[in-house]
């Protein structure tokens, strides 16, 4: 079994600023508003999280092969 990995870097679909994170373990985080052009990210179609649509690492749940919230 492979280890979690929590830090996730969010890349901003509309200014490409990338921005650090730690991702929660028990819940999905669906909005995130990037601090450099307050776009506000959601989910893209068929994705859980702004994690699994716009981060570096896909969140904790989608890792473990379980579903997603």
């Amino acid at each position: 079994m492979t280890d979690v990995v929590l830090e996730s870097i969010l890349t901003c679909p509309s200014c490409g600023t990338s921005t650090p994170c730690i991702m929660p373990t028990d819940a999905c985080q669906f909005f995130f508003q990037c601090a450099h052009c307050s776009a506000l990210l959601k989910p893209k179609p068929g994705d859980c999280c702004v994690f699994c649509s716009y981060g570096s690492v896909k969140c904790p749940p989608i890792q473990q092969n379980k579903s997603c919230c």
